[in-house]
């Protein structure tokens, strides 16, 4: 009787440790993204990602969904107006200690 609780409840403390059921796989990865807005200017964000060492290609995205989320939410549109986009170049993507940082604007 003993065993088979102990083996419940280490089952139960593997499953709380995976990621959420909401959770997505950017190029197979997954990616911690926040979006952050002013009050006063609740259109304009800035969107991190991060860990970008796991794949540019997947950061990009994740924050990319994340703003989209933002927006449709928001304001019921997915059209966003980049500042600093996913679409840049590599070489003018800012990334500092493995985060992805991007601006952008929702339309209203």
């Amino acid at each position: 009787m003993r065993f088979g609780l102990l083996l419940l409840m280490s089952a139960l403390a593997l499953v709380a440790c995976g990621p959420d059921d909401d959770d997505i796989l950017f190029d197979g990865q997954f990616f911690r993204s926040k979006l952050k807005t002013e009050r006063s200017t609740p259109d304009e964000f800035i969107v991190t990602s991060s860990p970008v060492s796991a794949s540019l290609a997947g950061a990009r995205e994740a924050a990319r969904y994340e703003a989209t989320v933002y927006c449709v939410n928001r304001f019921g549109r997915s059209d966003i107006i980049w500042a600093v986009g996913p679409d840049s170049p590599d070489e003018q993507l800012p990334i500092l200690n493995d985060t992805l940082t991007l601006q952008g604007r929702c339309p209203q």
